[in-house]
């Protein structure tokens, strides 16, 4: 499985999550099967409310779920039309969240809980 995790920094698992999927400075992509990481800069973290467009590089790169703290209900559409996930995670940082992959069944989002702006959280 590949997961994506939106980071405020890059240092692989002890990258801390990002409050907002779309601001998210990086992407902290984690490979279960490999246990390796890797980080993509989120190039569109700069944008209005409603205008990201994650699924460019998520879906080029093999992600299945994406794990976060939050997003907006055009990122949940796009994502789920990629054939991606989207879940929930109150969780600090990448390597608490990578340790609770085998633990936790993660809360799947839908459009009922998308944010309705940057600061909702």
């Amino acid at each position: 499985m590949r997961i994506c995790i939106p980071t405020i920094d890059n240092r692989e698992h002890l990258s801390e999550v990002c409050n907002h999927f779309g601001s998210a400075p990086y992407f902290i992509i984690y490979d279960s099967e490999s246990n390796t990481y890797e980080t993509v800069n989120n190039s569109d973290s700069e944008h209005e409310h409603g205008t990201c467009r994650p699924t460019l590089n998520l879906r080029e790169m093999n992600v299945d779920t994406v794990i976060c703290k939050g997003l907006g209900l055009r990122a949940i559409q796009k994502l789920n039309e990629a054939g991606i996930r989207v879940c929930k995670t109150d969780l600090f940082c990448v390597k608490e969240i990578v340790h609770s992959l085998t633990e936790t069944e993660f809360e799947e989002i839908d459009a009922s809980d998308a944010c309705h702006g940057h600061g909702c959280h």
